[in-house]
């Protein structure tokens, strides 16, 4: 599903990830677990062409990355950050806003779906008419996770998402995204989040190793 191969990343002079492989299949739950200043995040960043690559390859699905590839891997893939830009004034607004582009207008999501959807992530029908300024991070973030769940993707990149979630809260992002149609690549240092995915990989030595569970 996801292949980084022979990766080597260096940021400011600073070597982060040195001839790295890592593979993930169809249905992992893979947390990445390392020091700050690691390359955590960079590793996210690059699977979607956010930073450029010293050396390697990376592919998702049958698409390896180059500037031909990337925004049809970009996608494919539900990329949740720490701070999400959710991109409309009002919630509602940024919820829909995929909807409005020609691929996925034939896709725009039942009223009901909508409901259901955010009722999953616990969040309620009222966010939608609050402007986006207003709420709050972890309500940024649950909002970006039903855009991409209302958008049936199916491959999750998320960095540090349960750092600004209640107990419950959180709970229910981890119901939400541990399934098996999810493929899932994350960053955390929550220990929850850590027992909740099948695979643990650290960095050590600007590799990527596998670690016990």
């Amino acid at each position: 599903m996801i292949h980084f191969d022979n990766i080597s990343l260096q940021i400011h002079g600073q070597i982060l990830l040195e001839q790295a492989h890592l593979q993930i299949a169809e249905g992992d739950h893979v947390v990445i677990r390392a020091p700050s200043g690691s390359g955590k995040s960079s590793l996210l960043k690059l699977a979607v062409g956010a930073l450029p690559m010293s050396g390697g390859s990376v592919r998702v699905h049958d698409l390896e990355l180059s500037d031909q590839t990337v925004a049809e891997i970009r996608s494919r893939i539900g990329f949740i950050g720490q701070e999400p830009t959710l991109g409309a004034e009002n919630v509602k607004d940024a919820l829909l806003l995929p909807f409005t582009f020609k691929v996925h207008q034939h896709n725009k999501p039942a009223e009901e779906l909508i409901f259901q959807t955010l009722e999953l992530l616990h969040l309620e029908r009222s966010i939608l008419d609050k402007p986006s300024k207003r709420i709050s991070g972890g309500e940024k973030q649950r909002i970006a996770i039903a855009r991409a769940l209302l958008l049936n993707k199916t491959i999750f990149l998320a960095d540090e998402i349960t750092s600004a979630l209640d107990p419950a809260s959180k709970a229910a992002v981890i119901t939400a995204l541990f399934r098996p149609e999810i493929t899932l690549l994350s960053v955390s240092h929550d220990p929850d989040w850590i027992n909740a995915c099948g695979r643990i990989v650290e960095i050590n030595k600007h590799k990527l190793t596998e670690a016990a569970p």
